[in-house]
């Protein structure tokens, strides 16, 4: 008997043990996930290949009105656009410069914004004789249109293509979700950059028509004007000396036979910038003259993305409008409006985990937006790399440098301060990063969502970046995966991982 209870005992013992065993185990995967280095490293060679595929699916059926509500449309990398000839660290280079940019314009707007200034208030200057003002100072009751992410061309990140005009001619366009305005390059055309695509020519377009000066529309722009013959004229300008000038007009726009008529465009005669490639911009802001506030009574005021890899280009991302943009599973934290600045999507987030522990000393408070309309947290499709208020920015990064002691050290590279020597490697452990968003929604990024790789032979850097404002923004380049959701009948911003398939 005694015998019985010593082996009892000892198995008892081993099942504690192996018990104690699984949890570290699990604790350890909670905390650690694997980043496959070859496969990032290996991802870029096959966009030469892709790019001969797209060509051939291009300019499929554009032209065919169908019956059916939803709507997939095949658009372009833009690095499919541009030359193939420049190496990854060349590319994230030029891409990192437009990003700082881009983060000085949102950062200037949001300041202007505190003061209680808008581009109304800035200065008048001449362009073509007409006065405006300096910048100085599926199945379901939906479409869905496809969109690939783009790298090198300007001052868009990612495309989409669509019609315009009766008849529809098809162009791409960049998608921003930090803009309101839609508009296109048009004929006659006093200054034009290059584009992939004919120039649309609005007097060949049955549904075109202008806007009056003393239409609604006109004044709900920022920076709007009246020519001599009393048609409406927009300006919009953007932190990279790019800028847009036309008439502000009404158009129809087609989704591969979806057609939404009389949306407000501008119809741009002056134009120049870094918009290469793209006829013009998809503004898909929070603000009244945007896309998805123009289409809110048709498609229930919702819409929704999902941004494939950067690198690895093998399916199609896809931007989708109305009911079917929501997926099952999707976890949602309530949108925060700025009153002093319409166009962001703003959320909260309430907190940051790095390798399984929240971070304590990344309060809240640090993400909140105030009264005055300064600090809190926007998701922006057109900002590649996350940018966190500097304080949070640097407690994350130094929980994150504690966990990676054993990978091997590579300095810094361009905005990034944190870089590894990842070469000869097939993969490593790193540690986790999940985003607290109020209402408990907990967003656990993948490991090639924030250790990217910087060049062809394992330097591998961690994509954040502090910013000197009080603002943060989620980049694109953590939004890689997930079907980012805004549902404003709800006034809700929800996100599913693993959602892009269209």
């Amino acid at each position: 008997m005694e015998k019985f209870r010593s082996v009892a005992k000892c198995g008892i013992l081993i099942i504690f043990t192996l018990l104690f065993a699984c949890s570290v185990c699990a604790r350890n995967m909670e905390n650690h996930q694997v980043l496959d280095v070859q496969a990032a490293l290996m991802a870029g060679t096959q966009r030469d290949a892709e790019r001969e595929e797209a060509v051939e699916e291009k300019e499929e059926v554009e032209g065919e009105e169908r019956s059916s509500s939803s709507v997939v449309l095949t658009v372009m990398h833009r690095d499919w656009m541009a030359s193939g000839n420049r190496t990854v660290k060349e590319a994230l280079k030029e891409r990192l410069e437009r990003d700082a940019k881009r983060v000085e314009s949102i950062n200037a707007r949001v300041e202007m914004a505190t003061m209680g200034l808008n581009a109304s208030a800035m200065k008048p200057i001449s362009l073509n004789s007409s006065q405006f003002f300096s910048s100085e100072i599926v199945g379901q009751k939906g479409f869905s249109s496809s969109i690939i992410s783009g790298l090198s061309q300007g001052s868009g990140e990612y495309f989409t293509r669509l019609g315009v005009g009766t008849p529809a001619r098809y162009t791409y366009m960049v998608l921003d979700t930090g803009s309101d305005i839609i508009w296109l390059q048009c004929l006659p055309c006093t200054r034009c950059y290059q584009q992939t695509d004919r120039l649309f020519n609005p007097s060949t377009s049955s549904s075109y028509r202008k806007v009056m000066c003393g239409a609604p529309l006109c004044r709900r722009l920022d920076i709007s004007g009246c020519r001599s013959n009393r048609y409406c004229q927009y300006q919009v300008s953007y932190g990279d000396g790019s800028f847009t000038v036309g008439d502000y007009s009404r158009e129809t726009l087609t989704f591969r036979g979806s057609l939404l008529p009389n949306v407000a465009l501008g119809c741009g005669h002056d134009n120049e910038g870094l918009f290469v490639g793209a006829a013009g911009l998809l503004g898909l802001g929070r603000g009244p003259l945007s896309l998805p506030s123009q289409a809110a009574r048709r498609f229930g005021n919702k819409f929704s993305y999902c941004l494939v890899d950067r690198e690895a280009q093998g399916t199609a991302s896809s931007l989708i409008f109305g009911p079917a943009a929501a997926p099952r599973g999707a976890v949602f934290t309530p949108m925060v409006r700025n009153p002093k600045l319409d166009t962001f999507y703003y959320v909260e987030l309430v907190g940051i985990s790095v390798g399984g522990v929240r971070l304590t000393s990344i309060p809240a408070s640090l993400f909140r937006l105030d009264e005055s309309g300064n600090g809190g947290v926007i998701i922006d499709s057109g900002t590649s790399v996350t940018r966190l208020v500097q304080s949070a920015y640097v407690t994350m990064r130094d929980a994150f440098r504690a966990g990676t002691r054993k990978l091997k050290s590579a300095g810094e590279f361009s905005l990034f301060d944190t870089c590894y020597d990842l070469s000869g490697l097939s993969t490593v452990k790193v540690p986790t990063v999940v985003f607290h968003f109020q209402n408990g929604a907990d967003v656990s990024l993948p490991a090639n969502n924030y250790l990217i790789p910087v060049d062809s032979s394992g330097i591998f850097c961690f994509a954040f970046a502090g910013n000197t404002g009080g603002l943060s923004i989620i980049g694109n380049i953590q939004q890689q995966g997930f079907r980012v959701v805004f549902d404003g009948q709800t006034n809700r911003v929800g996100f599913a991982a693993g959602s892009c398939a269209s």
